[in-house]
């Protein structure tokens, strides 16, 4: 009860105190006397500064004592009139305009010292300064090289002007697209209309015509790859290429590569469609396209390029290249180098034949009867090597001494073989060649399949335990064992031995507890054993003696390449297979963003020209570099002092990047500024044969009747 009582009295004082404080703020706050949201004047002014925020408005208010009044002014255009600075808004003008009239009797000289002098304000296109940035790096010396191999002539050539189209040509389009490709290593269609939005003014500088992102339209783009599908297009536009690069740069045009690949898809496959399944060595779970191509050596730019349905042969997509390239080079004696797929008999004497008139080089497959002879060449050529009468190719290595990279011996046999109903004969040279790099290396890779297999074979039986799946049937022992050593080519070279293991149990027959009265069963569980798995030493000898043998047939004259000549040429078959790595990695072809066949056609042909610019780049500053017996210095990011004479296209395009062109627009004047090029961007321009002017003219100053738009 006395706690009770306290408490309440407790309350009662708190509530009283609460009052009390509240009648005392009321009178001390200014807001009572001076009326709402104002000033009272019998505050003094740092009474009025002491007073807190909260204390001094009420909620919801504005507080007035922190606006500054605006000292009234004269203003000599106006006629020296009084006015006020309005807030903004109608009410303001209009206060301006009535206060000018009524002052604009008044002399000038009644003006006041302390009164502030505004400028006339100006409109506010004329006092804003506009800055825009475009990011240019290699462009200008993509678009330059692209234009001096005839890229955007032979286009518009062999493609026509349609009667609704925009103004700027096919040929300028794919220039510029390309130029972005290969920039930035991208070609998806949905990317290039942004982009362009962003470099209208480089882009209309480098090709002096008016460029609109609408131009690069995602179904501009698509028609664009739809033309480039055409046989009839394509052919001729590979060709005016080819010829104009070989005789604007003076390319060599005595040897030409031969191969094919493919390129796997997440696409659909359809009957008689251009995705179909087949041999790959990228994923052979999805269905692919195969890409033949003929190069031009030594510096492996395409000159043909045929794109055909995954499941085709190799076989018979060479000779429809071959004769494109014969009659791009016009001229008889060029050398065919390709892979074994080239060697078929087929090839050999389509090669020979009217229509081609030229020579070959390939090695022979491991079928039909080439095994057989392939036993009684590396007998002879063990014999010769026995008594030291083999040639032998040597180098010298970085410690300059002398490495041999192939010995061998060659032979003569006539062949004769029938085109269109005439006998064609000649000589063809056979090479038995051995490289001790390859022996190596093919040793080292059969001793890691004999060992993985192993590991297989004992782990296809596991001990028993507990998740640990036993095999009950010799049969499904036997099919498995043979499957591991089909999968690691180890047939012959591996055998294991196996047993048959019966465990014996006796179980009760029904459910429930045993007893002496009920019956029994005997359940016995089967599972088989590898034991042992053995290696045929003998047979894996015999193979170690055969690796790094390999015949090549050629029937080029001794006098154009001999023994150690065409070893060589053939060393260099790599060159080809760069501008599929180039397909596949800088230029991303998959995938390929497209679902329609034609699409795909025209975009792999589109792509084999950006490999063609980064072919000829290389080639020609390479070539330049050789010739003035100078080197780049600057190109390895990891080692700037290193100087090569060597370069890659890539590096060279990256030592242009991070080049920005800054555009100050300021109404009547443009201002442009590029930063000055270094010395090694203007030495790889020197050796490419470009003008740094590609570069220097983006930087101009225009008056306003000459701004770019």
């Amino acid at each position: 009860m006395n706690r009770s009582l306290l408490l309440i009295c407790g309350l009662i004082s708190i509530g009283f105190l609460f009052c009390i404080f509240n009648i005392s703020n009321a009178e001390a706050s200014p807001l009572q006397t001076g009326g709402p949201n104002t000033i009272s004047p019998k505050v003094p002014t740092s009474q009025n500064s002491s007073q807190s925020p909260k204390s001094s408005r009420l909620p919801g208010r504005k507080d007035n004592r922190q606006q500054i009044p605006k000292p009234e002014r004269n203003r000599l255009g106006d006629g020296g009139g009084k006015r006020k600075k309005s807030l903004g808004g109608g009410n303001g003008k209009k206060a301006r305009k009535a206060d000018g009239k009524k002052n604009s009797k008044i002399k000038s000289s009644r003006r006041l010292s302390n009164e502030i002098e505004y400028p006339p304000k100006k409109k506010k296109e004329d006092r804003e300064l506009k800055v825009q940035t475009e990011r240019v790096d290699d462009i200008p010396l993509l678009i330059a090289a692209m234009e001096k191999m005839g890229i955007q002539q032979a286009i518009d050539r062999h493609i026509s002007v349609q009667r609704h189209q925009r103004e700027l040509s096919w040929g300028h389009t794919a220039v510029i697209w390309l130029a972005y490709i290969l920039s930035e290593g991208d070609h998806r269609k949905v990317s290039v209309q942004e982009y362009i939005r962003g470099m209208q003014n480089t882009l209309s500088e480098l090709t002096g015509m008016k460029i609109h992102e609408l131009d690069f339209a995602d179904d501009r783009l698509t028609h664009l790859v739809t033309y480039l599908s055409k046989k009839e297009n394509w052919e001729e536009i590979e060709k005016e290429l080819s010829e104009h690069s070989i005789e604007a740069y003076d390319l060599p045009n005595e040897t030409s590569r031969v191969d094919a690949t493919t390129v796997s898809g997440y696409h659909e496959t359809v009957e008689d469609g251009i995705f179909q399944f087949g041999h790959s060595k990228d994923d052979p779970n999805r269905p692919q396209i195969k890409i033949m191509t003929g190069s031009l050596d030594p510096l492996g730019m395409p000159l043909a390029t045929d794109v055909v349905s995954g499941e085709k042969a190799d076989d018979g997509l060479y000779g429809p290249v071959i004769d494109r390239i014969s009659s791009i080079l016009n001229k008889e004696g060029v050398l065919y180098i390709g892979d074994c797929k080239l060697s078929s008999f087929e090839n050999r004497v389509h090669i020979k034949g009217e229509k081609v008139k030229g020579h070959y080089l390939c090695p022979l497959p491991n079928t039909g009867k080439t095994p057989e002879k392939m036993k009684e060449w590396i007998d002879e050529g063990k014999h010769k090597d026995s008594r030291d009468e083999l040639i032998k190719y040597t180098v010298k290595n970085k410690k300059g001494k002398e490495e041999l990279k192939a010995k061998g011996y060659e032979l003569e046999i006539d062949q004769t073989g029938e085109e269109d109903g005439k006998e064609i004969s000649w000589k063809e040279r056979v090479l038995i060649v051995k490289s001790p790099s390859h022996e190596r290396q093919k040793v080292k890779g059969l001793e890691k399949r004999l060992k993985n297999a192993e590991e297989k074979l004992n782990k296809l039986t596991p001990p028993r335990g507990r998740g640990k799946r036993q095999i009950t049937e010799e049969a499904i022992l036997l099919e498995k064992g043979d499957t591991i050593l089909k999968q690691h080519k180890v047939e012959g070279f591996l055998t294991y031995e196996y047993e048959k293991e019966v465990k014996t149990e006796e179980k009760y027959i029904g459910r429930g507890r045993g007893s002496d009265k009920r019956e029994k069963k005997v359940e016995e569980k089967i599972r088989y054993q590898v034991t042992k798995v053995i290696r045929n030493e003998e047979k894996i000898n015999e193979a170690i003696k055969t690796y790094g043998w390999k015949a090549y047939v050629t029937d080029v004259p001794k006098e154009r390449l001999d023994f150690i000549g065409v070893v060589k040429s053939y060393r260099q078959q790599y060159s080809v297979e760069r501008i599929f790595n180039r397909l596949k990695s800088r230029l991303n072809i998959a995938p390929f963003y497209v679902k329609r066949d034609d699409q795909t056609k025209g975009m792999t042909h589109f792509l084999t020209l950006g490999v063609r610019v980064y072919t000829l780049v290389e080639f020609v500053v390479r070539r330049s570099l050789k010739t003035s017996g100078e080197k780049l210095v600057g190109l390895h990011l990891e080692n700037p002092k290193k100087a090569t004479d060597i370069p890659t296209c890539e590096r060279l395009l990256k030592a242009f990047s991070k080049i920005t062109l800054t555009i100050f627009d300021m109404g009547d004047n443009v201002l442009r500024h590029l930063p000055p090029l270094s010395q090694l961007q203007t030495n790889i321009l020197r050796h490419l044969g470009l003008d740094p002017a590609v570069y220097e003219n983006l930087e101009i100053t225009q008056s306003g009747n000459l701004k770019a738009e």
